[in-house]
């Protein structure tokens, strides 16, 4: 398979275990095979120059709950970053140069840029992967505060979380230990193509939709949901024989899937089903 350098470069970032991966170089990859001329670096030395800045502005005591409202200041009120509620499934939300540039994202990129500048600061910070809606939280053992990057670092408490989940579904969520687990930094970037992939889906931009499953697949090479999207993105294209394999792959995998018969339907038209 031929990538782009920037799909190698993604590639070889997150080959490593997940406590070395840097996010926001493999974030900056997936943005470059949007925009093949950035200069990573320069996104990277911009994650430097904030966190100079705001460890100027951090407390004498390193409270968390002080820093965080310091870095609540510098990145909402000083630099302005804000969650695109106007036009939340433009693209340019989910590039982490359009995020940085244009002061603009959703929950999971404005959390990476939260996530890039406290680690520089050395007060780390995890993901959580909460159904609907991203936060973070301090790598502190049993702490149960949360902040949500996309309104302005507002801190949450696990009550607040099972409100968001209730508005999320329109119906009461009882909260679940696992809502509020924190997740791994793949985890985090196979999050971030998911919602390209869907963006691209409801565009029609099929070709883009199939890069971002490709990159899934290099993240979670087992993800059968995955293998199977991408054998009907290229049956849609005219790739037949990457989607009949695909497609087959599924199938061995999820035999009894409640989508099988279509499956099966779909590889007879392309000659592989007697």
């Amino acid at each position: 398979m031929n990538f782009s350098s920037a799909r190698q470069y993604f590639d070889q970032e997150i080959q490593q275990p997940d406590e070395h991966i840097d996010l926001a170089k493999a974030a900056l990859y997936i943005a470059q095979e949007e925009y093949p001329n950035i200069d990573t670096e320069e996104y990277l030395n911009a994650f430097d120059t904030m966190a100079l800045e705001l460890q100027e502005r951090l407390p004498s005591q390193r409270y968390p709950l002080r820093v965080i409202q310091s870095i609540n200041q510098y990145l909402y009120d000083d630099l302005g970053f804000a969650g695109n509620v106007e036009d939340y499934y433009d693209p340019r939300n989910s590039y982490l140069n359009d995020v940085i540039e244009r002061r603009l994202g959703i929950p999971i990129t404005l959390a990476l840029v939260y996530l890039e500048v406290a680690r520089r600061i050395d007060f780390p910070m995890v993901g959580v992967g909460m159904p609907g809606h991203f936060v973070i939280r301090p790598d502190i053992a049993d702490t149960e505060i949360f902040i949500d990057a996309f309104n302005g670092g507002e801190i949450l408490f696990p009550q607040d979380c099972q409100e968001r989940l209730s508005q999320f579904y329109q119906q009461p969520v009882q909260l679940q230990p696992e809502f509020l687990a924190t997740v791994s930094k793949k985890q985090i970037l196979a999050r971030m193509l998911a919602n390209l992939k869907y963006i691209y889906l409801n565009q029609q931009e099929l070709e883009k939709a199939l890069a971002a499953v490709e990159r899934i697949l290099l993240l979670f090479p087992g993800a059968s949901l995955e293998l199977r999207d991408r054998g009907l993105l290229c049956y849609e294209l005219g790739l037949s024989d990457q989607a009949a394999n695909d497609l087959e792959a599924y199938l061995a995998k999820a035999p009894h899937a409640q989508d099988a018969a279509t499956i099966r339907q779909i590889l007879t038209l392309l000659g592989r089903m007697s």
